[in-house]
C-alpha cells in the first residue's frame, strides 16, 4: 500500500531571500539534522546572471533501524538524492528527493517548494508532498513502513525549527534583510540560457526517477486551477482545530482537497471534515464516505433548515427535562438532561418519534453552534461539547419499548451524522435498573465513543446534597462550582424543565400515534427526492413526454456509493401508459430498475433515438446539478446506469450495444439520490442562455436546502435495529 503525505501550508514571516539564505546554512550537514551524515555536489549549474541555480546533491542517511534489519540490509546508510533549483527571478525553490538505495524494494518520493505568499509579499510559503511505497522488503515491509514514516514524520517536526534556529543564526551575525535578484542588463540572452539549465534540470533528474510521482506532486501544488479556499496553513489548524500530528495533518488536506473537488468549492467546514477524519480514525476514503453520506442526509433532511425553522412544541419547553446551560472547565457548552425525570412515554405519545427525533438534532446543532462561539470567545479550538446524564428517578417505566426503539433510532442518526461532537458524558446517580439499558444502547455506541462516558460512583449518602457536587472526584473537577445545578447540590438555578408526567390531553390521538410509529419514513414526508440502487446489467430511466417547446428539464442528483453514467436521451417513440406531471405539459415514468433500457437494441443513433447530453461518469460522493433546454418536443430519457472503471471500453460510437457493456461489475453497487423538475418555456423565456448546457454541470451539495425549486425537501430516515435488539426489545412491556 501507497502512503502518502501532503503538508498544509506553512507560512514563514521571512522574505524569500533571507529565508534561502538560512536554507542553504544546512549545507553540507548540520548538527540539528543528525540524520544526514554527509553530502556530496553530483552536478551544480548557474545561469550567467545568477538568477536560477541548480544543485543536485547525493545524501548519506544515517536511519535508526533494528540491528537485525541493519545486517540483512548489508549497508550502513541509505543513499538518497536532492535536486534543488532556485529561480531568484520567480523567487521559488523546488526540491525533488528519492532514495538510491533499495529502488528496487521501495521507493519514496518527495516534493517540496518554497514560494512567496500570495497575499503578502514578505512572507514565504513552503509545502511539501510525499510518497512511500514498500514493494519487498526482506519480508519486512511492515516494520520498515513504521520506521520510514516515523523517521519523516520526525524531520517533518524538526524542519521548521531549523529554519528558525538559521533565521536566528542570521539575525545574531547582523543580517535581517537580504535584497532581492535585480535583473541584469542583456537580460533576454541570459533568460534564454536560464530556460535551458530549468529544462536540462528536469530533464536529468526526470530519467534518474523511476516513476513521475514528484512530477505528480509538482503538478499538484502548482496547479493554477486550484481553489486556494481548499488548502489548510499549519498556524490556521494549530490556532483553530487543534494539535494534530504530523500525518494527521495531511489526512486532513488530502480530505479537503477531495472534499473541495467533488462538491466544487463548497466543502464542508475544517472541524467538520477533522470529526469525521477521527471518527474513521484518520482513513481519509472511510471519513470521505461517511461524511458524503452524511452531506445526502442533510440535504435530503434538511437538517440545515432546523435551526432558523424549528418550533419547539409546547409540550417540550413544559415537559422535556432538558436544556444548555454554561460551559464546563474546559470551556465546552454542556446540556443537562436529567432522563429520570423524563416521561418518555407521555413525550412520545405527544410528539411521536419523529418529532423526538426532530428534537435531538436541534439539540445537536445548537451544540455545534454553541461549540464554535465557545472556541471563537475563547480563542481556542472547541469542536465538542459536553452532557451531564442524571438517572435519579430511572425505572423499568422508561424502558417503554416505542421509548427505547426511539433511543436506539437516534443514537444511529447521531452516530451516523454527528461523530466527535461530544466530548464528555457525565452519567450521575444511575439506579439498578440501568444495566439493561446500557446493554441495549451499548452495541451501537463505536468504542471511542463509549470511552467518553463517565460514571460517577460516589457514595449513597452524598446522593442528593453538597458531598455528591463538591466531593474529589465530584461535578466540581468537570465543572465550575457556581456552575454546578441545585438539584445536584450546586448553587445554580438552571431554568430547565423539571419534567414530571405529560398530560394525557396532549397525547396524539391513536391514528397519528399509529402512524407515527408504522414502517417507513416519517422524517419530513414531503421529499421530492428518491434514491435508487444499481448492479450489473441495471439501468434506471425517468422518461418525460414533452410537449413544451423550449421547456427546460432539470435534475439534481447526488451518488452515495460506486460510480455510474449519467446521459440524456430523446427517442421518436412515444412511451405508452404515461402518468402525467400535475402543473406542467409533460408525462413522466419510470422505469423498472431490474429491466435495461427502454432504448431498442436495433434503434439506430441518430435515427431513432438521440444523445442530447454528453454521458458523464459520475464518482462517488459527487453532487450533480444540470439542465436541458429542449428543442423540440418528444420523449426524453434520464438514464443513469452501473458504471465499472476497469471494464470501460471508452467508446461513444456503437450505441445501445456499448452503454450495455459498461454496465458491469455485479460485487458493487451504484447508489443514486435524485430529483428532476421540468420547467414551463413560458416561465423562462428570456433567459434561455444561462439555462443552457452542453453538458451535465456540476455543483455542490447545497447549504440551505430551500433554494432548490422544490415544494419541501426531505424524506424520512428507517431505523435499522439488528435482529438481536429486536429479541432484546421484544421482553420489554409495550
Amino acid at each position: 500500500m501507497v502512503q502518502k503525505y501532503q503538508s498544509p501550508v506553512r507560512v514563514y514571516k521571512y522574505p524569500f531571500e533571507l529565508l534561502m539564505r538560512a536554507y542553504e546554512m544546512r549545507f553540507p550537514t548540520c548538527d540539528m539534522i543528525p540524520i544526514i551524515k554527509e553530502t556530496e555536489i553530483i552536478e551544480e549549474e548557474i545561469s550567467g546572471g545568477g538568477a536560477v541555480h541548480m544543485v543536485d546533491r547525493r545524501a548519506k542517511l544515517n536511519v535508526d533501524v533494528p540491528y537485525l534489519l541493519k545486517k540483512i540490509m548489508g549497508v550502513e546508510y541509505l543513499l538518497f538524492r536532492q535536486r534543488n533549483t532556485k529561480d531568484l527571478r520567480g523567487r521559488t525553490l523546488r526540491i525533488e528527493a528519492w532514495n538510491e538505495s533499495f529502488e528496487n524494494r521501495v521507493e519514496i518520493t518527495e516534493y517540496c517548494v518554497y514560494s512567496v505568499h500570495p497575499e503578502n509579499p514578505d512572507w514565504t510559503c513552503f509545502e511539501q508532498t510525499a510518497n512511500l511505497d514498500i514493494k519487498n522488503f526482506f519480508g519486512f515491509e511492515g516494520t520498515a513502513e513504521k520506521i520510514a514514516i516515523k523517521e519523516y514524520s520526525k524531520s517533518i517536526e524538526k524542519s521548521a525549527d531549523i529554519m528558525e534556529h538559521f533565521v536566528e543564526l542570521l539575525r545574531n551575525q547582523g543580517i535581517t534583510h537580504v535584497p532581492p535578484w535585480i535583473e541584469p542588463e542583456n537580460s533576454v540572452d541570459i533568460i534564454e540560457k536560464e530556460i535551458k539549465i530549468v529544462e536540462i534540470a528536469d530533464t536529468s533528474a526526470e530519467k534518474l526517477r523511476r516513476k513521475s510521482s514528484t512530477k505528480q506532486g509538482l503538478e499538484m501544488m502548482e496547479d493554477k486551477k486550484q481553489d486556494p479556499a481548499s488548502k489548510l496553513e499549519q498556524g490556521y489548524i494549530q490556532m483553530f482545530l487543534g494539535k494534530l500530528e504530523p500525518m494527521q495533518e495531511s489526512r486532513l488536506v488530502q480530505l479537503k482537497k477531495c472534499m473541495s473537488e467533488l462538491q466544487k468549492g463548497k466543502a464542508p467546514s475544517d472541524p467538520v471534515m477533522l470529526r469525521f477524519l477521527r471518527a474513521r480514525e484518520f482513513n481519509v476514503e472511510k471519513a470521505r464516505e461517511m461524511l458524503t453520506a452524511s452531506l445526502v442526509w442533510r440535504k435530503k433532511h434538511g437538517v440545515d433548515k432546523i435551526l432558523s425553522e424549528y418550533q419547539i412544541p409546547s409540550v417540550v419547553r413544559d415537559y422535556f427535562p432538558g436544556g444548555w446551560f454554561h460551559e464546563d472547565r474546559e470551556g465546552r457548552p454542556v446540556y443537562h438532561l436529567r432522563l429520570g425525570q423524563m416521561d418518555v412515554k407521555g413525550i412520545i405519545r405527544s410528539i411521536g418519534e419523529e418529532g423526538l427525533t426532530k428534537l435531538v438534532l436541534h439539540i445537536c446543532e445548537e451544540g455545534l453552534r454553541l461549540s464554535e462561539e465557545s472556541s471563537h470567545r475563547l480563542n481556542k479550538p472547541i469542536t465538542t461539547w459536553s452532557m451531564i446524564l442524571d438517572l435519579d428517578g430511572l425505572n423499568m417505566r422508561h424502558l417503554w419499548r416505542p421509548g427505547v426503539k426511539a433511543l436506539l433510532h437516534i443514537i444511529e442518526i447521531c452516530e451516523a451524522n454527528y461523530p466527535e461532537t461530544l466530548g464528555r458524558v457525565l452519567i450521575i446517580r444511575a439506579p439498578r435498573v440501568f444495566p439493561i439499558l446500557w446493554t441495549l444502547v451499548c452495541p451501537l455506541i463505536d468504542e471511542t465513543s463509549r470511552g467518553k462516558f463517565l460514571f460517577y460512583a460516589g457514595t449513597e449518602g452524598g446522593h442528593r446534597g453538597e458531598n455528591f457536587a463538591m466531593s474529589p472526584g465530584g461535578l466540581r473537577d468537570y465543572i465550575p462550582e457556581d456552575c454546578i445545578p441545585d438539584w445536584l447540590g450546586g448553587p445554580a438555578n438552571t431554568g430547565i424543565p423539571e419534567g414530571g408526567l405529560v398530560p394525557k390531553s396532549l397525547y396524539m390521538t391513536p391514528q397519528e400515534f399509529e402512524k407515527d410509529q408504522s414502517p417507513g419514513p416519517h422524517l419530513m414526508d414531503n421529499s421530492c427526492y428518491q434514491s435508487i440502487a444499481l448492479t450489473k446489467g441495471q439501468v434506471h430511466e425517468v422518461l418525460i413526454q414533452n410537449n413544451d417547446k423550449g421547456s427546460v428539464i432539470t435534475w439534481d442528483f447526488d451518488v452515495m456509493k460506486h460510480d455510474l453514467v449519467f446521459t440524456v436521451f430523446r427517442t421518436k417513440e412515444v412511451v405508452p401508459d404515461k402518468l402525467t406531471v400535475p402543473g406542467t405539459n409533460s408525462t413522466t415514468i419510470s422505469a423498472d430498475p431490474m429491466q435495461y433500457t427502454s432504448i431498442g437494441r436495433g434503434w439506430k443513433e441518430g435515427s431513432e433515438y438521440h444523445r442530447v447530453e454528453v454521458p458523464i461518469v459520475c464518482h462517488d460522493g459527487e453532487s450533480i446539478q444540470g439542465s436541458h433546454v429542449t428543442n423540440t418536443t418528444g420523449s426524453y430519457i434520464l438514464q443513469w446506469s452501473h458504471f465499472d472503471r476497469a471494464t470501460m471500453t471508452g467508446s461513444d460510437k456503437g450505441g445501445t450495444q456499448d452503454m450495455w457493456d459498461t454496465i458491469t461489475h455485479p460485487q458493487h453497487k451504484a447508489k443514486v439520490m435524485y430529483y428532476y423538475e421540468v420547467l414551463n418555456s413560458l416561465d423562462y423565456r428570456g433567459s434561455m442562455t444561462s439555462l443552457q448546457s452542453t453538458q451535465s454541470g456540476f455543483s455542490n451539495i447545497s447549504k440551505i436546502s430551500g433554494q432548490q425549486s422544490t415544494s419541501g425537501v426531505s424524506s424520512g430516515v428507517s431505523s435499522l435495529i439488528s435482529e438481536s435488539t429486536t429479541r432484546n426489545l421484544d421482553v420489554l412491556e409495550s
